[in-house]
């Protein structure tokens, strides 16, 4: 049941970012838009629920509830942002906006960009910590919920790999795309 609501509700995600966008955009419907849009973050109660509802039903904690609370954490953290980015994108493309700002090309904004964007990471990491000892202690039985915390461990490396970019461009920034000109 949790891989289809995980996977229903990123499905849902785009769904409702298409229709929202295409109602703002194409249909000049923008009080539809609103409305479509605010229920993106319907979609992570939906899966919290769900995973409650599963866990405290007896269900022994596994890959789908620790990628559940991983989803929530990316949705919190990154959700806005992605469609802030979405929507310039469909702007641009479908309604002639200007295009989409990009990140800094080098130097030292690209450095703060980077490490921005990692610190995100970081904040979804600890969000998904979170998550995970809520979920243990609703559940109230370790046995159970053994995986979580296991699962949450081992997404550390996520942050860890993703530490690769903040530290290269800090370390040997590039040159900006105007200073090469």
């Amino acid at each position: 049941m949790i891989v289809a609501i995980l996977i229903g509700c990123e499905i849902g995600f785009w769904v409702l970012l298409a229709l929202g966008f295409a109602s703002r955009y194409l249909w000049k419907r923008r009080t539809l838009s609103t409305v479509l849009l605010l229920c993106v973050p319907l979609l992570d109660v939906i899966l919290l629920t769900a995973a409650v509802i599963d866990m405290r039903g007896g269900a022994t904690a596994d890959l789908r509830h620790g990628l559940a609370a991983a989803y929530l954490s990316y949705s919190i953290v990154f959700g806005h942002r992605t469609i802030r980015w979405a929507d310039a994108k469909f702007h641009h493309r479908f309604a002639g906006g200007p295009p989409p700002p990009r990140p800094p090309a080098g130097g030292m904004p690209r450095a703060r960009y980077e490490w921005a964007m990692w610190l995100r990471i970081v904040l979804a990491y600890v969000l998904t910590w979170g998550i995970v000892l809520a979920l243990t202690w609703l559940v109230g039985d370790p046995t159970r919920t053994d995986y979580l915390v296991a699962f949450a461990r081992d997404l550390l490396k996520i942050p860890l790999i993703a530490l690769i970019w903040p530290v290269s461009y800090t370390l040997w920034p590039r040159k900006p795309e105007s200073a090469e000109t």
